[in-house]
């Protein structure tokens, strides 16, 4: 890649472009499952904007543009809850959603106390599979999404930080 892409904590500013990059990324995911109801493609505007006023949100950017994002928050149980981690598809590969794992990781640990880490994917998701199980992750169980999609959970212990990525 020509310019070097950035890991910073998202602005209000962002908004409207996480909200774009989010709803091009999930499309592929909406088709592995034929459900384009996914939470990520109908969430509004106004509650991404909620999500960056009361979350912990990273972007990843080219220049002025957002090609990647992550949120996370703390839970009631006290682990953080990771998801909406997205990337552009035009680079992906790059290392650039582990790298925005690790910020958002390391942000919840040391900010907001976290001692473990949590997510879910599709079960069909095979990429974000093998990117979660390569930075550290290990499967603890199952759920339904709310768009009745099939989850995967995952889990590990903060302070696991993968050394390659």
């Amino acid at each position: 890649m020509g310019m070097s892409v950035t890991i910073s904590v998202a602005t209000e500013q962002d908004a409207e472009q996480i909200f774009v990059l989010q709803y091009l990324c999930f499309q592929s995911e909406a088709a592995l499952y034929g459900n384009y109801r996914i939470a990520p493609l109908v969430q509004t505007l106004d509650s991404v904007k909620e999500e960056l006023a009361s979350d912990c949100v990273y972007v990843a950017r080219l220049g002025d543009e957002v090609v990647g994002s992550v949120r996370g928050h703390i839970t009631e149980d006290g682990a953080a809850s990771i998801g909406r981690l997205c990337v552009h598809p035009r680079l992906q590969g790059h290392g650039i959603g582990a790298r925005l794992l690790r910020a958002a990781e390391s942000a919840l640990s040391e900010e907001r106390g976290a001692k473990r880490f949590r997510l879910h994917t599709g079960h069909r998701s095979e990429g974000n599979l093998r990117l979660y199980r390569r930075v550290g992750y290990e499967t603890v169980g199952t759920a339904e999404g709310t768009d009745g999609v099939p989850m995967i959970v995952l889990e590990k212990a903060a302070g696991e930080y993968a050394a390659t990525a």
